[in-house]
């Protein structure tokens, strides 16, 4: 898909479709996709409340409360997050808003909030989804913040578990909790991990003939 490989060229194709056929709901739509993909939060902003008033859908609230916090106004986010609306999301709408509400939250400095956020029923699914291992991705990061390592590690194992489209980096969180690295990955053996601990310094890893250091770090 254009907009995930080359999003700046996505924006330039939506932007021109814009500029000519600005009253498409779709179009608008597009254009507020790919303008908040490259960071245009304005823009974006935009484009999403003109396609919102014209076709009358919601299921990109999430975005646009996103773009509210990437515009330093977290308060608006949280606005955007309680609107009735949002309760007729479809569940990967819904636990988007609320990973957003959350960061705003966070944003406000209240972690214990923004926790509070996350506490959806959904936090008992066990099924591989996108949506899920980020909810229980989101979960176990405020959890740390507030120093319950036990029960983030918990959770960034669940995200692990269920990231069958590796959208989180789950598995590196899991293993600085644990005091491992990720160091290299194999298809055929899977993950390699080091004792952060056991690690040579920098000066008995550097290479004796001049060469590069080629381990690899996801």
């Amino acid at each position: 898909m254009l907009l995930d490989e080359d999003p700046e060229r996505a924006y330039a194709h939506a932007s021109y479709a814009r500029r000519k056929a600005s009253r498409v709901p779709g179009v608008r739509e597009a254009s507020g996709v790919a303008a908040y993909t490259v960071g245009k939060w304005q823009e974006a902003l935009s484009d999403l409340r003109a396609a919102r008033r014209m076709s009358g859908r919601d299921n990109f609230l999430a975005i646009m409360a996103d773009c509210e916090r990437g515009l330093g106004r977290p308060e608006r986010a949280l606005e955007i997050a309680d609107d009735p609306a949002a309760k007729d999301l479809d569940v990967a709408d819904r636990i988007e808003l609320r990973i957003v509400a959350s960061g705003a939250r966070r944003d406000m400095g209240d972690a214990k909030a923004a926790l509070a956020e996350l506490r959806v029923p959904e936090l008992k699914e066990r099924r591989a989804r996108p949506w899920i291992a980020r909810l229980f991705y989101a979960y176990a990061d405020v959890l740390e913040e507030l120093g319950r390592e036990d029960d983030a590690r918990e959770y960034f194992s669940r995200a692990s578990a269920v990231d069958s489209d590796g959208v989180t980096d789950a598995d590196e969180r899991l293993a600085a909790l644990e005091g491992m690295e990720l160091i290299d990955y194999d298809a055929e053996d899977g993950i390699v991990w080091t004792d952060v601990e056991e690690q040579e310094s920098p000066e008995e890893a550097r290479p004796s003939n001049g060469g590069r250091d080629h381990q690899d770090r996801d």
